[in-house]
């Protein structure tokens, strides 16, 4: 069994393809912290710009000598982080609109790499301009989905302002969970229990329990999926602010939530995912060199299972759903070839709602449109399963077809492999279909 302490660290890497390619959709911090102030949870003073002269203002405007900018990029460790121009962090200290203006102009529309980002890095859409609040003591809370015991659970710790696994890590004792009845919400009782973890002094501690318990009413009623405060602070004035929040959202709550959906930036995921949200698909790239295109998650969990135990690596999970046309297909090609690494295709669909005729029919328009050069294998099952074969048979493609998955996953891994070698000494093998 996971370890309860774990779970928040596997709730934060597992990455679940659906609106969007995001399970949860995520806000840039300007974005929480405006929702944040709509419930009446303290935040520091501030406001976001997307041009140094807007962030000059909004610094004249809060009249203050200790004013933090941040970069506004959807991933973590943004002060750690380094942009592509070498301009170190993502997080600077300023006394000044004159700093404000300078350090906006470094960081705006420029990519932004961390330790999560990848190399290629997240393009900085907007700066967050804040006053420095002075910190008596930083905690970390997040409520968050508690999929064994299926409630919602408060994750806290006194030890906020760092990397909560790695404080899981190392002083596992320091973070304390507590489950949430769903039919009572977080009482006062449930409040003053969680308040007593944080480590705050007792002048703090009656906010701190009004702020989670209004930090849950935002969870329930904004269908959040979780809710990160890390660090959850009590300043030198004994003022509970909440200094960075991390929002995750239901997608399939989304059409409640609307405000939110608005808020949405596209521009921070990848754009042949967001074009497979647009024709219905789910397409998340990873690192292997086999495509593979099903109908249904599961199915897709299974494929690339069965993959990686013939020793080949999928290079995508892209679900064309039960909504699949023959129009849907050929797009769901063009985007598993648009990774140059791809040396194989391996097409597994169960049809029930799906139909493999027009699977089929996709398959071999995509094959003949795209001019294909490497090995396509095809395992279809269900409504019109004879008609689709009869589809391909009478193609004149050359389609490795097969009725058994183990075969056709041994198959498509053998075929990848050839061209993987070939590519690697230069020598071409040509499918040509």
């Amino acid at each position: 069994m996971i370890p309860r302490n774990s779970r928040i660290a596997l709730t934060r890497l597992t990455k679940v393809p659906t609106y969007g390619q995001l399970r949860n959709l995520s806000l840039h911090e300007y974005r929480s912290a405006a929702l944040l102030k709509q419930y009446g949870i303290g935040v520091p003073k501030g406001a976001a710009a997307k041009t140094p002269e807007e962030a000059y203002a909004i610094a004249k405007e809060l009249n203050s000598y200790d004013l933090v900018v941040k970069a506004q990029a959807l991933t973590g460790g943004r002060g750690k982080g380094h942009f592509e121009t070498g301009y170190k962090s993502g997080v600077h200290l300023v006394s000044s609109p004159e700093q404000v203006k300078e350090v906006s102009g470094e960081m705006l529309h420029h990519k932004l790499i961390t330790k999560q980002s990848g190399a290629a890095g997240k393009e900085v859409t907007a700066v967050f301009i804040v006053e420095r609040k002075f910190a008596r003591k930083e905690a970390y809370l997040s409520i968050i989905m508690d999929r064994t015991n299926q409630t919602p659970m408060i994750v806290v710790s006194s030890e906020g302002g760092m990397d909560i696994e790695g404080v899981a890590k190392e002083n596992p004792d320091a973070i304390k969970t507590f489950d949430i009845d769903i039919n009572k919400g977080v009482t006062p009782e449930l409040a003053s229990k969680v308040a007593a973890c944080l480590g705050f002094s007792p002048k703090a501690i009656p906010q701190a329990e009004d702020t989670i318990q209004k930090l849950y009413k935002c969870f329930a009623e904004r269908d959040a999926t979780q809710i990160e405060i890390n660090p959850l602070t009590e300043t030198v004035d004994h003022e509970v602010l909440c200094i960075d929040a991390k929002f995750g959202f239901d997608d399939n709550a989304l059409f409640r939530q609307k405000d939110v959906a608005s808020w949405r930036d596209v521009s921070q995921e990848d754009p042949d995912e967001v074009t497979a949200a647009k024709s219905g698909l789910n397409f998340i790239k990873l690192d292997g060199n086999i495509g593979c295109l099903v109908n249904g998650a599961g199915l897709a969990m299974a494929t690339m299972d069965i993959i990686k135990l013939y020793g080949g690596k999928p290079a995508n999970f892209l679900d064309c759903g039960g909504g699949a046309t023959p129009e849907t297909i050929e797009t769901a090609f063009k985007l598993i070839l648009t990774e140059a690494n791809v040396t194989g295709i391996f097409v597994n669909i169960f049809g029930g709602i799906v139909r493999c005729d027009y699977v089929a029919e996709g398959l071999i328009a995509a094959a003949h449109n795209l001019k294909l050069d490497i090995p396509i294998v095809a395992r279809l099952q269900g409504t019109n399963v004879g008609k689709a074969k009869e589809l391909i048979k009478n193609s004149g493609l050359k389609i490795f077809a097969f009725e058994e998955l183990d075969s056709a996953a041994e198959k498509v891994v053998q075929l990848s492999d050839i061209i993987q070698k070939a590519r690697e000494v230069g020598v071409k093998v040509s499918f040509e279909l």
